[in-house]
């Protein structure tokens, strides 16, 4: 059955984002605990000046989050997320022409978000958070759904899988449907298969080498590896020395069919995200070994 296209645009609050060409959502975390850059960002002066530096090196997106999700990361209440998350997206929205993304799991959050400005929800908990498939429903806001195995405390602990890829594909297939089921349009669905989020290295590796078949679900895929855990454990490096590493790997998700990468590095990664979508556009797409042919022999097709 030959696989369905991803979709090529994203249907937002304000408008639709055009991902003929994918693009780069540049991380804006503004939490004292985060594993790459807590505490770097957290005033809201601060976090202006670097997302207007991540929209000049080409950011399409700018992700704010509240509450860290790295391995063994606290739990933040609902009221600080609030503090910190809401006045950085006031202000971007107010001076930056550019699509906001909230990072979060809490519908109040969610909601708050979004009234300030935020377009889409990217939530590692794929909107099973009591109350946020409806939260990001009224709001009309993009949602992001990623597939993560337990929680941040303990997802690194003993993550087990008996079949990697088919096993994140059919869940997030799943939320999809309940999102649809929600009266959130497909057109308004990015899926993302979490790498780092409760899965090994071997897991992370495995699941990229099937990452065309996350794509044939034909929604738009979002990945990030952004000094990511598993280049250290790969490559000996620390996380300031995983640059190259991460944009090698954009490059790879772009050519295996994702239309989002998620970054801290912004520029090189762009460079790399457009010229690996140069190079698969100008790819005959009837050659063997293309994602028209191998994907679908893989997972059967399409989501209907």
């Amino acid at each position: 059955m030959p696989q369905a296209p991803a979709m090529t645009s994203l249907q937002l609050v304000r408008r639709r984002l055009d991902l003929s060409v994918p693009v780069v959502m540049g991380v804006l975390n503004v939490t004292p605990d985060s594993f790459s850059d807590g505490g770097r960002f957290c005033d809201p002066a601060t976090a202006l000046a670097q997302a207007v530096a991540m929209v000049g090196e080409g950011a399409a997106i700018i992700d704010v989050g509240g509450e860290s999700t790295r391995p063994g990361a606290a739990p933040v209440g609902e009221q600080e997320e609030l503090d910190r998350v809401v006045p950085v997206i006031e202000r971007l929205h107010r001076e930056i022409d550019c699509v906001i993304s909230i990072d979060t799991t809490k519908a109040a959050v969610m909601r708050a978000a979004c009234a300030a400005g935020a377009e889409m929800v990217n939530d590692v908990t794929a909107l099973r958070g009591e109350g946020a498939l409806a939260a990001v429903r009224e709001a009309g806001a993009a949602a992001v759904l990623m597939h993560m195995q337990g929680d941040p405390r303990t997802m690194q602990l003993e993550p087990v899988y008996a079949d990697v890829v088919g096993e994140i594909r059919a869940f997030l297939a799943a939320r999809v449907a309940a999102c649809r089921a929600a009266g959130i349009d497909a057109q308004q669905i990015v899926v993302d298969p979490g790498f780092g989020f409760g899965k090994t290295l071997a897991h992370n590796l495995e699941l990229f080498g099937g990452l065309d078949g996350i794509a044939g679900l034909g929604l738009p895929l979002m990945v990030g590896v952004s000094r990511k855990s598993m280049f250290g454990k790969l490559l000996g490096l620390t996380v300031e020395q995983r640059l190259h590493a991460g944009v090698a790997a954009a490059g790879l998700a772009v050519w295996l069919g994702a239309s989002i990468i998620r970054s801290h590095d912004v520029r090189p990664t762009v460079e790399a995200v457009r010229f690996a979508a140069a190079v698969r556009a100008a790819k005959p797409r009837d050659l063997p070994g293309t994602r028209s042919t191998g994907a679908a022999a893989r997972t059967g097709g399409a989501m209907p």
